[in-house]
């Protein structure tokens, strides 16, 4: 996948800077310590610390339940309890000792140990600055029509249920600026949050926008149909920001994200948008010490969120790469010098290709694949317009980007209206009808889409359809499609 000027968010566009390190066997002391009995949930918290120069950043997972044993380990052992998830037994520990994973890998009651990132945790992990609030552009008045609204129906869609209010959609991205005209009136602060780093910040502000993308990716879920601007395709719903990236190079480490869908979890939203993937390994490997680590602490509070009724959609990348048949990855580790390494279909994109997360592909403006859009027969759901798409900005601004980034949102924004037509649907019944709904795409002249046209490795089930979610059947006629698409060099 292509990062586009900020870690690992899936807008199609200039280079980010973007091999495995060698297992590690326990070493060294270890405290022998068994987790207690388990008791309800906790939210995640962090002692007193200051940062010191060569911290790295740990997953240390164990049993779900009460962490304290382990937590105490972590302190006797070098290290630092940063946060702590006692709902899926994740623990993000901090330490600037070369041993500290090993010596972890040895305590009883510990499962698994892995680095986080190959790059040091930075000072503003433990100050970190807010982001600014940028000031405020006049917005124009108007909502011309927009292809990408046209082509899935949104536009139809909007007359029979715009959304519902009750309905919330968290945005797992860059963060949102909630003072832009068009989405401030959908905008709820209360569920809002910062998880840069790991650990939820809740200070007013920690959730705005470090770079534009989670802006963006929120004027196509649910700007405001108020005459200004843009129309989301569910703009009636309600969205709320959970800034996983961190500043400076918007990375999405393994720990922002467990906290985002933890988050996601436990504030009740239907839906969330997932346009990266998990810094700094653009595949995890299960033979990989570190990365299996990752897997583990990312799959459980995926899966803990679908639990609480929340579903996941996640951007399939830009590298116009069969994720179905894996065999290099150049990208990884992206914070710091990516080395060339063989891969198998057994390392993962995450959170893409987790179970239960709907993986979205971007076509153009008409029925061809988008062509920076990642592929493959069994990993990819549906598809969605992710190419030249005009939404919001910071500063009360709008603009366009490409990217399966961009094809998310729309596929999310088809999610809500689901959910709004249908009061109580699980995340799984989501998950089938847009499937069920989607219109099918067959596989152009090209060799590498295979499958049928019901089910395909570029479109999946199709593109998603606003007008079906909503219970509406299209009226007799034509509608817009433009079938041209042209390459975006890389």
């Amino acid at each position: 996948m292509v990062a586009a000027a900020l870690g690992a968010a899936l807008t199609f566009g200039a280079p980010a800077a973007l091999a495995g390190t060698a297992p590690v066997g326990p070493s060294g002391s270890a405290v022998a310590v068994a987790p207690k009995a388990p008791k309800a949930s906790a939210p995640a918290s962090s002692q007193s610390a200051t940062w010191v120069a060569g911290t790295r950043a740990y997953l240390v997972i164990t049993a779900a339940g009460d962490t304290s044993a382990v937590r105490s380990a972590v302190t006797a052992n070098g290290g630092t309890v940063f946060s702590y998830f006692d709902q899926i037994g994740v623990v993000v520990a901090h330490s600037a000792s070369a041993s500290f994973a090993a010596t972890m890998r040895g305590v009883s009651g510990v499962q698994q140990v892995g680095a986080t990132r190959t790059s040091d945790v930075p000072a503003d992990a433990y100050n970190p600055a807010l982001p600014a609030n940028p000031a405020q552009a006049s917005t124009p008045t108007g909502e011309p029509a927009r292809a990408d609204m046209t082509q899935i129906k949104a536009d139809q869609a909007w007359a029979v249920n715009p959304g519902s209010a009750s309905v919330k959609v968290g945005i797992l991205d860059t963060g949102v600026d909630d003072q832009h005209q068009d989405l401030a009136p959908n905008f709820n602060a209360a569920d809002s949050v910062s998880c840069a780093y790991g650990k939820p910040d809740t200070r007013a502000g920690a959730w705005r926008d470090v770079d534009t993308h989670g802006t963006h990716v929120a004027g196509t879920i649910a700007a405001a149909k108020n005459g200004k601007g843009v129309v989301g395709v569910a703009p009636g719903v309600k969205i709320s920001a959970v800034r996983v990236a961190e500043p400076g190079n918007s990375f999405f480490f393994a720990e922002n994200t467990i906290c985002g869908f933890v988050w996601a979890g436990d504030h009740g939203f239907k839906v969330t948008n997932n346009s990266y993937y998990t810094d700094p390994w653009q595949f995890n490997c299960p033979d990989n010490i570190d990365q299996a680590a990752i897997i583990e602490g990312v799959k459980r509070a995926q899966e803990y969120a679908e639990g609480k009724g929340s579903l996941q959609i996640a951007a399939a990348g830009n590298e116009n790469y069969d994720l179905a048949h894996k065999s290099t990855d150049t990208a990884s580790p992206n914070d710091s010098t990516p080395v060339t390494r063989t891969i198998t279909n057994a390392c993962l994109d995450i959170p893409t290709e987790l179970p239960g997360v709907v993986t979205v592909a971007a076509n153009g403006t008409g029925t061809t694949k988008a062509s920076f859009s990642n592929f493959g027969q069994g990993v990819i759901d549906v598809a969605a317009p992710g190419q030249d798409v005009y939404s919001t900005l910071p500063g009360g601004k709008y603009g366009t980007k490409s990217g399966t980034s961009m094809a998310t949102p729309h596929v999310v924004g088809v999610a809500a209206l689901i959910a709004s037509a249908n009061p109580g649907i699980t995340p799984a019944q989501i998950r089938d009808k847009l499937a069920a709904q989607a219109n099918d795409i067959a596989c152009p002249a090209d060799g590498r889409c295979t499958g049928t046209t019901a089910n395909n490795s570029f479109f999946g089930e199709g593109q998603v359809d606003a007008l079906k979610a909503v219970g509406a059947t299209p009226p007799a006629g034509k509608y817009f499609e433009n079938t041209a698409d042209f390459a975006i060099n890389d």
